[in-house]
């Protein structure tokens, strides 16, 4: 008999798709399992051109807790070419959902801790509730968070990641949206709404474009502005406004009616 999947996937509304973490009995702790399933789920939904967004969602009350305890027992044991194939997989799937050609927004309805933090911060927007409390608590442990830093301390910065990395203090949703984690704190009662707002939006927009926009922000955060990279974003906007999406959005605009990838469609 096939043990239950780890992941739900299903498609909410036209044009999006939700990925869920199901294992709200280990407060959905990831092991090399879940991982996987994660991995393969963000490679095929993205691959997809009738696909808009993707919403990262989790039952129970907790986000995701960080790795699980059979999982790390096992890990106790694993020599260091082990451990570096373990930390792979776990690297690779950060990086599929950071680099996923859809833009990825991440539900989260309660605590998030240690390896969760990264699934956040690997999403491209992030709503939480405002009694969701974060805690990267890897020091504890004697460990550090170092798969996860890259999108960590890209999200919270620097200077943040310098104090919760070394404390491994919990700080709540408020503290989180001050320092970047998350894009906006709500009420539990709102939080689906604020949701599917963003959603929203992402799906009234140029599916070419966004997919473009989204991979703009990496092509130019951090870069010095030179001459290479006002040659990179002269040529992309070229390049879009004489593409067919481009054109139709333009003349729709000056025409007044809704684009193409919006016909048919009810208002956004």
């Amino acid at each position: 008999m096939n043990s239950p999947s780890a992941l739900r996937i299903d498609t909410p509304a036209p044009g999006i798709a939700r990925v869920t973490l199901a294992r709200p009995a280990v407060r959905n702790a990831f092991d090399d399992t879940l991982i996987a399933e994660i991995d393969g789920a963000f490679r095929t939904l993205g691959a997809r051109s009738d696909l808009r967004a993707i919403v990262l969602a989790a039952d129970g009350p907790a986000f995701c807790a960080g790795a699980d305890l059979h999982w790390m027992r096992r890990m106790a044991g694993y020599t260091r070419e082990e451990n570096l194939a373990d930390a792979g997989a776990l690297a690779r799937m950060l990086r599929t959902i950071d680099r996923c050609p859809l833009p990825t927004v991440a539900r989260v309805q309660g605590d998030v801790y240690a390896g969760g933090v990264g699934l956040v911060a690997a999403c491209d927007t992030a709503v939480a509730v405002d009694t969701a409390n974060f805690c990267l608590s890897e020091v504890r442990i004697g460990l550090v968070p170092a798969t996860i830093s890259p999108y960590v301390i890209q999200a919270m910065g620097r200077r943040a990641a310098q104090r919760y990395f070394v404390t491994a203090e919990r700080f709540p949703a408020a503290e989180a949206h001050r320092i970047g984690l998350v894009h906006e704190v709500v009420g539990s009662e709102s939080l689906d709404d604020t949701v599917d707002g963003i959603v929203r939006a992402l799906a009234g927009a140029g599916p070419a474009a966004v997919r473009a926009a989204k991979r703009l922000v990496d092509e130019v955060a951090g870069r010095p502005v030179d001459d290479a990279l006002i040659a990179r974003t002269v040529a992309g906007i070229a390049d879009i406004r004489a593409s067919d999406e481009g054109r139709e959005g333009v003349q729709a605009f000056l025409q007044k009616r809704k684009p193409s990838w919006l016909a048919g469609a009810a208002d956004v």
